[in-house]
């Protein structure tokens, strides 16, 4: 009997894969990339045609020789790594490190890892996609030239252990314009003004809102404006001019892209962007279900196409008329809105690969997260097959004077697909109908005004998902990159994360100046998106790769040359804190190692004292009223503590408050947007205050 050898890329794949597949059949994996360029060097020559240089990744020569061992055997060897470039660029470098050239090889590709779809796969093998791994080439070598050329240019004028990157450059440029534009920003003032009506007849007064004269909208910018208008109507009669009642729909949302996955988890589960994607693999490369054994939960995570296989919409159209009635199913498609010219737009959207395996069914399989984010694929799926939810309307004008007042509201008269699923930043119903009630034949009298100052807001700070959905929209990077993006400008303190807003460091805004100011084509998100399209057109075979990495290489080159001879050193003090070294009495400072932050004597090497950085949250301790401090489990788990441990063993997992509880005097702890008393047994919660 023949025997066949099936390699995919992470180990979790294997044992999901192998139930599907008989005994003649090995599958094994390669842990990602076998194959790279040399970390000590460039890795390519651009006096010698841009050719590359790889060389096996260290720790990967016995994974190398197990799978050598193993493709001896076997008659044909299947490739099975990610449907994407970069699984592609891997199972080239698979039959390279391999020596695989004139064996019986074949690529396969599948959606999710069901047994149906990699039975699929194994009926419909192809060659590999040199058009693929060409533009995995470009993007890896682009990549390259901007980190090895512009980093140690960093090195030498600011300080070690920077670096630069062709996409984490114009992500940081993106966040340090919009911190300049809200640092800019000078409020506005304007002035808003409700009527509260009496309506005969009515138990609810009817709120009003102004909307301008007979003539158009009005804008009230100033309290002199205001006052006029009140003066104006304090004697006039209010009387409704015209009702137009109708209806609209409320379509369903299109089916999770990588993108749109991230934001929203953001929003409803308040997951960072890598978190979202370690669980998403977890849930794509197969979870042990009781009673069905390892399985594939989700289709694969990185996307950006809303299409739909066949398949998929059978089997939803089925469920959904089953569980909820032919009502609730979506006549037609719109696939049409989907975003347009995206490479991965072959793939599918993001959608449980079986739709009748409930999250309920299965949450006792998943961890707390797990289940969570598999909940909202579900959802958000289920609810992109259902019919749109429908809405009565009314709008009310009142004349008063010269003046227009307005009143409108809706009607949720069928819930279609909002019966499964609502978006985190939806709007809540509506309970009070006033523009339903009201009648040309209504009578109205005045009550009150109702006015308010308010002032122009900035633009929010950045956070995560507004990150991600800001370089879509610009089509800078893609689903792959969104997640390493932003832990790169974490992890090199360009940015920190306080709450889920990003804010830009002293360090960043120095680096960003020194890229904008030497490298403006770099950091130009037009160029960058451009470059995007390029690599497409590699993808699609219209563009040589060679040709693009030889167009871009000069010019960094010159601008590289140019800087290393005009910039000037850039010194970043370290931060001065009132802790005092006991060796030799200066003030610490922090510093940051590859844990994170720590406390040095700024006297090294004459001095070399440390010690670990306590972040004090303002708090006292309720056991022995020393200040309470942000400390790590083993694990990595955020706790807090006292700063006096181990004298004092005060631990909360979640963050103290000075607040005592009015009821039993216990501290209380935050949680979300309420306090809560830590005493379990007095259960007492309150809102925060804002």
């Amino acid at each position: 009997m023949a025997k066949y050898l099936v390699i995919v890329e992470s180990p979790a794949k294997v044992k999901t894969i192998k139930k599907f597949l008989g005994k003649n059949y090995e599958v094994m994996a390669s842990n990602g990339h076998v194959r790279d360029l040399p970390k000590s060097q460039l890795g390519f020559d651009p006096e010698n045609g841009f050719e590359p240089k790889y060389i096996t990744i260290r720790g990967k020569g016995g994974i190398l020789a197990d799978l050598r061992k193993e493709a001896k055997k076997a008659d044909k060897i299947y490739l099975a790594t990610d449907p994407d470039r970069e699984g592609e660029a891997i199972s080239w470098h698979l039959t390279k490190a391999l020596n695989l050239e004139g064996r019986d090889v074949s690529r396969i590709t599948f959606n999710e890892i069901t047994k149906n779809a990699v039975k699929n796969s194994l009926k419909n093998p192809r060659g590999i996609d040199m058009n693929l791994v060409d533009s995995q080439q470009a993007r890896r070598m682009l990549d390259r030239m901007v980190g090895y050329r512009i980093s140690p240019l960093l090195w030498a004028k600011v300080k070690r252990g920077l670096s630069a990157g062709r996409v984490q450059s114009v992500a940081l440029r993106i966040i340090c314009d919009r911190e300049a534009e809200i640092e800019a920003f000078v409020p506005r003032e304007y002035y808003t003004l409700d009527a509260v009506l009496e309506q005969s007849g009515a138990k609810q007064p009817v709120t009003a809102k102004f909307y301008g004269n007979k003539e158009g909208k009005l804008d009230i910018d100033d309290k002199e404006s205001l006052d006029k208008i009140c003066c104006e109507l304090k004697d006039a009669a209010f009387s409704v001019e015209s009702v137009r009642k109708g209806s609209r729909e409320k379509k369903a949302p299109l089916p999770f892209t990588t993108s749109t996955l991230q934001q929203e988890a953001s929003k409803a589960l308040n997951f960072s962007i890598q978190k979202t994607m370690r669980i998403a693999q977890q849930l794509y490369e197969g979870v042990d279900v009781k009673g069905v054994g390892t399985v594939g939960l989700i289709t694969y995570l990185r996307t950006d196409s809303v299409r739909v296989s066949e398949e998929a919409k059978a089997a939803a159209a089925s469920f959904i008329t089953q569980q909820y009635g032919a009502a609730y199913l979506r006549d037609g498609d719109s696939e049409s809105r989907r975003s347009q010219g995206k490479v991965q737009d072959a793939h599918e959207a993001i959608r449980p690969s079986d739709i009748t395996r409930t999250p309920s069914e299965i949450k006792d399989s998943l961890s707390r997260d797990q289940f969570r984010l598999y909940q909202l694929i579900w959802k958000r799926f289920a609810a992109s097959r259902m019919s749109a939810a429908r809405y009565e309307t009314a709008s009310v004008k009142i004349a008063a004077g010269d003046y227009i007042f307005t009143v409108s509201d809706s009607k949720r008269v069928f819930d279609g697909y909002m019966l499964v699923y609502t978006e985190a930043d939806e709007e809540k119903e509506d309970k009070v109908l006033s523009a339903h009630g009201l009648s040309e034949d209504s009578r109205l009298r005045l009550l009150s005004f109702d006015e308010k100052q308010h002032l122009t807001q900035a633009l929010p700070h950045f956070t995560e998902a507004s990150l991600v959905r800001t370089l879509e929209e610009l089509g800078i990077g893609r689903p792959s990159t969104y997640s390493p993006i932003i832990s790169t400008l974490l992890k090199r303190r360009y940015v920190t994360k306080e709450g889920k807003n990003l804010y830009v460091t002293e360090l960043g805004d120095v680096v960003n100046g020194i890229m904008r100011d030497s490298f403006p084509t770099i950091v130009d998100e037009h160029f960058t998106a451009n470059l995007e399209e390029l690599l497409d057109k590699i993808e699609e075979g219209s563009v040589t790769w060679k040709s693009v990495i030889s167009n871009f290489y000069p010019d960094l080159e010159e601008a590289v040359r140019i800087a290393q001879k005009d910039l000037e050193k850039v010194q970043i003090a370290d931060e001065v804190t009132d802790v005092i070294c006991e060796e030799c009495g200066r003030n610490m400072v922090i510093k940051y190692g590859p844990h994170g932050k720590f406390l040095a004597c700024p006297g090294f090497p004459d001095c070399r004292n440390t010690k670990p950085y306590l972040e004090k949250i303002g708090v006292s301790c309720p056991k022995c009223g020393g200040d309470i401090v942000i400390k790590k489990s083993k694990k990595g788990r955020r706790f807090y503590g006292c700063v006096n441990h181990p004298d004092c063993d005060f631990m909360s997992w979640a963050r103290p408050v000075e607040k005592k509880c009015p009821k039993c005097g216990g501290y209380m702890v935050a949680k979300g947007s309420k306090l809560a008393c830590a005493n379990e047994d007095c259960r007492y919660v309150e809102t925060a205050e804002k």
